[in-house]
């Protein structure tokens, strides 16, 4: 059965480049920018209300945050603070959810620019929300450093650790810049890179895992070298540099608390006429050896996003379609085919606390994926029908029991 055509929860007037959603709110937050010195249409931080209606997920705009002419390429989320990748540099921002003192209050000016204006549903279409329109996103700016000093600088990636504390930052220079937060102390910059940093990962034992451009993926331990991830030892058809890694992020181990697995993407280097395959890879999180190789379409990969619970991968391509992978199996579970029409740059599982499970709505994931077309879409993965442990017991002992009924039958006295 092919999965439902993905709903289109926001449309934003500038091109959209990453998604995050609050792992305790039921909030969403996208950004992005279409070159406002140029264009003239503003960039921005959007913030939107995830709630269930009639049974379907919809995004109302609650803020929308001038960024002016910085486009935000890239953000990560710890809290209620965000720390955004806007040109050569990270700026922290600080945002709070008030309640108003009565209903249908609009925004801080009266007029409600800066409240919610629209909710946009499965069916694309616009509504008010009183229940949306009762809250007020204030958004802080509260500093500026510069994270990228190539002559093109750009920040390509930015990650907070697990307990918020340090902010990791990597972009067009190849250096890795780690910082205190929120002192935003620089603590550790060197070359991680020769060339472009794609992606960081923030492991256990204040691990640094960095993919590049330059076809390598190194484990850090402050600055020194731990290890070099080497994918395709064990395929021995594969060039070294044949393929690059574009994305990496540790996810849990569904059912092994405190366990983490590495997940890494390998993308061919160079564009052919029949495009080879693209490589899914696990890894032991500990020794960062390979476990499991797996090619997951000729659709080159853009980003790649991990559910809470470790169990799901989600995966966005450069020609706009989205995939769903198991985590266990790396094998696909979901697929559409050009969801977007154009490079999806960003994916975000719907977090497993308790307000994210009640946004699913009896499904077992919900994935948002956002794009250079400036839409924001929904992907629903229905909960996998799976027996009862009772039924299957009980299943075996009717085989059992069919099974010496037939011997008997067939053989007299068997018994």
């Amino acid at each position: 059965m092919a999965p439902r055509r993905p709903a289109e929860l926001y449309r934003a007037p500038f091109p959209l480049y990453t998604v995050r959603l609050h792992p305790r709110r039921p909030l969403a937050i996208t950004a992005g920018g279409g070159g406002a010195a140029k264009t003239g249409i503003r960039n921005g931080v959007h913030f939107l209300q995830l709630e269930q209606i009639g049974g379907q997920l919809s995004a109302s705009l609650l803020h929308c945050h001038d960024t002016e002419t910085r486009a935000t390429m890239t953000m990560a989320l710890a809290g209620d603070v965000i720390a955004a990748g806007q040109d050569n540099s990270c700026h922290i921002l600080r945002f709070t959810v008030q309640e108003p003192e009565g209903p249908g209050t609009a925004g801080k000016d009266g007029s409600g620019e800066k409240g919610v204006r629209r909710r946009r549903g499965p069916g694309g279409g616009a509504q008010g929300s009183a229940q949306s329109r009762a809250r007020e996103v204030r958004v802080e700016s509260l500093q500026r450093v510069r994270t990228d000093f190539s002559p093109d600088a750009l920040q390509k990636a930015v990650r907070f650790s697990a307990d918020g504390a340090l902010l990791a930052t990597g972009g067009a220079d190849g250096f890795l810049r780690l910082w205190e937060f929120p002192s935003m102390k620089k603590t550790l910059e060197f070359r991680a890179h020769d060339g472009e940093i794609e992606d960081i990962a923030l492991g256990p034992d204040n691990k640094v895992v960095t993919a590049g451009r330059d076809f390598q993926c190194c484990v850090w331990q402050q600055d020194q070298l731990v290890t070099g991830l080497r994918w395709h030892e064990n395929l021995p058809g594969i060039p070294d540099k044949a393929y690059r890694y574009q994305a990496c992020r540790f996810g849990a181990v569904e059912g092994s608390a405190g366990a983490l697995r590495l997940y890494t993407v390998q993308v061919p280097h160079k564009r052919e006429r029949r495009p080879p395959p693209c490589y899914l890879t696990k890894w032991d999180g500990k020794s960062f050896l390979p476990l499991l190789t797996r090619p997951c379409g000729s659709e080159v990969i853009s980003c790649l996003s991990i559910s809470d619970s470790g169990t799901f991968l989600g995966l966005g391509t450069v020609t706009g379609s989205v995939a769903i992978h198991i985590a266990f199996s790396l094998q696909r579970l979901y697929y559409v085919k050009e969801a977007h029409g154009i490079v999806v740059t960003d994916v975000a599982f719907v977090p497993e606390s308790r307000p994210g499970r009640e946004l699913l709505g009896g499904h077992e994931a919900a994935l948002l994926s956002v794009a250079v077309d400036s839409r924001c879409k929904l992907h629903l993965l229905p909960t996998r029908r799976s027996l009862p442990v009772w039924l299957l017991l009980l299943l075996c002992a009717g085989l059992i029991v069919a099974t010496i009924l037939l011997l008997q039958l067939t053989f007299p006295g068997f018994l």
